[in-house]
Order: C-alpha cells, then structure tokens, then sequence
C-alpha cells in the first residue's frame, strides 16, 4: 500500500473482509470469510508481480499507473513506461539529490516544474496526441504528489523496505 497508492481497492476490500470475520462467529461464515482471505491473498500475489509483467520495477510502475489512461496502443504504453522509468531516474538525479528538498519552497516548485517540464517536453514527454495540455497539469500534481510522499530522502524508505 505504501508503495502504490492506488492500490487502496485491495486495502478497502481486506478491512472489509476482516470486519465480516470479527462480525460472525458461525462456522459457515467463518469459513466463507476464509475462503475470500485466500483469493484476496492470490489476487494481491498477482498485483505485486505486476511490475515484473510489465517491465518495470515497482518504483516505475507506479509512475506508469499515474501517467497511463485508458485506450492507449501499445506503442503508446511502451512509451509511457520508459517515460515513467526515464522521469523517476531523471528526478532521482537532480532535485530529489537536494537535502531536506521539501522543507523548502522553492525545491518543491522546482520538482514540480520539473516533472512539469519532462511530461510536457516533445523529446522526453507524453504522446502530444493523447494527453492535452490540462491534463499533463493534472498528472503533474499527481506525480507530484506521489513523488513528495514515496522521496522524502533518496532512497526512498518506501522502496527500501
């Protein structure tokens, strides 16, 4: 969960899970309950593995979840992947290097208009044809976002773990 925040469907649904167990004490209930637990156990084992389907690692993959949209081709999604992997490599390199870089402002901004900038960029950026200019905006922030919570230090402590 700390690693990929969008993975808040599989937290909600194990809470869910485990408030029905504690709520039933009958044995078939009991057993249902269990039965969830392990397909919910598969399903979280087949997210984890993800990254490797997609060939990235789970740093990247993230990145590529907040950058990726529906109906991309192929093409298209490859791309977003060495985008993802390139922008994280990129950040990794320059600002997030800057100690305590959120206490101050104006290292923020510059991430953020970093990631901005790489996003938007024709060389290094998002296919011009899908994404629209208030979009990459949008993304920006999200990346941001993510980028703020999983690098308060290089390396991360999330993907350190």
């Amino acid at each position: 969960m700390m690693q990929n925040p969008l993975r808040t469907d599989y937290q909600e649904h194990y809470e869910k899970l485990v408030r029905e167990y504690n709520q039933e004490k009958d044995r078939v209930v009991i057993e249902k309950t269990f039965e969830a637990l392990i397909k919910f156990n598969e399903e979280l084992s087949h997210e984890e593995k993800r990254a490797l389907r997609e060939g990235v690692d789970e740093e990247s993959l993230v990145l590529f979840d907040l950058l990726s949209k529906p109906n991309l081709k192929p093409r298209e999604i490859a791309k977003i992947k060495q985008i993802a992997t390139a922008l994280l490599s990129t950040l990794k390199a320059e600002r997030l290097k800057v100690a305590n870089w959120q206490q101050k402002e104006s290292s923020r901004d510059a991430v953020k208009q970093q990631i901005y900038d790489f996003l938007y960029d024709e060389r290094t950026g998002l296919p011009i044809e899908q994404y629209e200019e208030d979009e990459i905006s949008d993304i920006t922030d999200r990346v941001f976002l993510h980028i703020y919570r999983a690098y308060p230090e290089l390396p991360s402590p999330i993907y350190s773990t």
